[in-house]
């Protein structure tokens, strides 16, 4: 069983974008993190984004409070830094004993005037391949 879970700071941004698409790929409802697990997950699409350098309080929040639910976590994320959120998510789920995939997939994205169009049709055709590797 799928779980997807978002935060994003704007609710017009990038990381609801990608939110949305995977939701609509996967035909699971996207929550935002403020939403807990209600049950045991295989498998979580964790959505998240840079903020100063590190993911946000909420996620590591979430994390930490719904450990018990997550199989395995994939992270996808975006950044205009073009830094990945995975080092910063792993080091909050090992902590927390949580499982997280090899597999991650991140893009660059639009912030302000920095990678305007980002992320685009071709970001989100590796997306929904990245997505087609966990379907059976």
């Amino acid at each position: 069983m799928f779980a997807i879970r978002y935060f994003t700071k704007s609710k017009k941004g990038n990381t609801k974008k990608i939110a949305d698409f995977v939701s609509a790929k996967l035909n699971v409802e996207a929550l935002d993190v403020s939403n807990p697990l209600k049950e045991k997950v295989d498998t979580l699409f964790l959505i998240n984004a840079m903020y100063a350098a590190d993911i946000d309080k909420e996620v590591k929040r979430f994390l930490a409070s719904n450990k018990e639910n997550i199989g395995c976590l994939v992270n996808i994320n975006s950044s205009a830094s073009g830094s990945s959120t995975l080092k910063a998510v792993k080091k909050v789920c090992d902590k927390e004993n949580i499982k997280v995939s090899e597999k991650e997939f991140h893009t660059v994205a639009s912030w302000i005037f920095i990678n305007k169009g980002r992320p685009n049709e071709e970001d989100f055709k590796k997306l929904e391949q990245f997505l087609e590797s966990f379907k059976s």
